[in-house]
């Protein structure tokens, strides 16, 4: 039985590491949402070990990933608390064990690999890193037509990803010394690897990154049109995902695509307004790619091209909504009433029973002290 300090610990890592993410997790139900916790902390403790460069030698961060490995498929006994949800959770729902595996590689790749030559040497490296965790989201929502579900969720896994290469590239310079821009893009492009490191942005650079948002729009496309395959109790929460991490995509053409002297975010007050947008338009459609396609900054065949410049509300951001988002949202996803300035019909939402899965996951549910967030 995974703990309800397991879980606990497990949200306290994503919360502080992924806040986006975290934001997405919460409205998932909670049979879904306790596992998510668990993954994500597994994914993140991974992560830190390939992070540590700076730290650790490679063969000592070697050496540890295939600890990880074993531990987390229960070959070898544990003390880490992470370590040991995420074991039973691979039992409870059956985890493919070559996700697992391949996620390893993966970062094991990060510890000596830190440019590659074509997308394709990328995409192979974004299967363990990106899509062997959208997989392993896919395991634990249990969809009904799995086979139908899982291209779609490899597909928006990969694009999360990108997303973050092409967001992160000057930060990734700064701090570890790593390019995810495919070389021949840059190639293509013409320009010298020595301009993106010393961080030099120009039309070429930003000729490349537009060639990249192409290029992960189109993996959005492909991975909301599987949305429809999840649990309907589920895919409020990936839609939401998806709309989070594609503005980004926005904030990039903001800053006229120089990712090399900023790293473009989205503040709170912008996710707050994405939240209540893709809620209002959730509460009178049932079609997740239609809603993706009216509240995210990804483009449609025969859309406009999107805008570049700043809305007036978005310059208006305050430490007022920034110190209550979170509450803001508690209440909303935990209440039964839509706010009436969305012009909006108030409606039930329709709670579904628990499933005896969620009993199985956290041990202290019956207590009363079981994390309900």
């Amino acid at each position: 039985m995974v703990k309800h300090e397991q879980i606990k610990q497990s949200k306290s890592i994503q919360k502080q590491t992924g806040k986006t993410f975290h934001l997405a997790t919460r409205v998932l139900p909670e049979r879904v949402r306790h596992a998510t916790y668990v993954l994500y902390a597994f994914f993140r403790v991974a992560d830190e070990v390939v992070d540590a460069a700076d730290t650790a030698p490679p063969a000592e961060q070697r050496s540890e990933l295939e600890r990880l490995r074993k531990e987390a498929l229960g070959e070898q006994e544990t003390e880490d608390p992470v370590l040991s949800a995420f074991a039973e959770l691979t039992d409870i729902y059956d985890i493919n064990p070559d996700d697992i595996n391949v996620f390893i590689e993966a970062m094991e790749t990060d510890v000596d690999t830190s440019r590659y030559e074509t997308y394709a040497e990328l995409e192979s490296y974004m299967d363990g890193s990106a899509a062997a965790v959208g997989r392993m989201m896919t395991a634990i929502m249990q969809p009904a037509q799995p086979e139908r579900a899982l291209p779609h969720a490899t597909a928006l896994g990969e694009a999360f990803q990108m997303t973050n290469f092409i967001r992160d590239v000057g930060e990734d310079v700064v701090d570890r010394d790593r390019i995810y821009l495919p070389q021949e893009t840059l190639s293509k492009h013409e320009i010298p690897e020595s301009q993106v490191l010393d961080r030099e942005f120009d039309g070429s650079i930003k000729s490349a990154i537009q060639d990249e948002l192409q290029r992960t729009e189109a993996l959005y496309r492909e991975g909301v049109a599987g949305i429809q395959y999840l649990p309907e109790d589920c895919q409020f929460a990936v839609l939401l995902a998806a709309v989070l991490y594609a503005d980004h995509h926005r904030a990039i053409r903001r800053v006229e695509y120089d990712v090399l002297s900023t790293t473009p975010s989205l503040s709170s007050m912008r996710k707050f307004w994405l939240f209540l947008k893709t809620r209002a338009h959730w509460i009178v459609s049932d079609d997740p790619e239609e809603i993706f396609k009216q509240v995210s900054d990804v483009p449609y065949p025969g859309d406009a091209e999107p805008e570049t410049q700043p809305t007036a509300w978005s310059t208006r951001a305050t430490g007022f909504f920034g110190r209550r988002f979170s509450s803001l949202v508690r209440h909303l996803t935990r209440g039964e009433w839509v706010i009436s300035a969305l012009s909006i019909e108030k409606c039930r939402y329709r709670r579904e029973p628990e499933q005896p899965m969620v009993k199985r996951l956290c041990s202290e549910q019956s207590t009363g002290k079981c994390c309900s967030t």
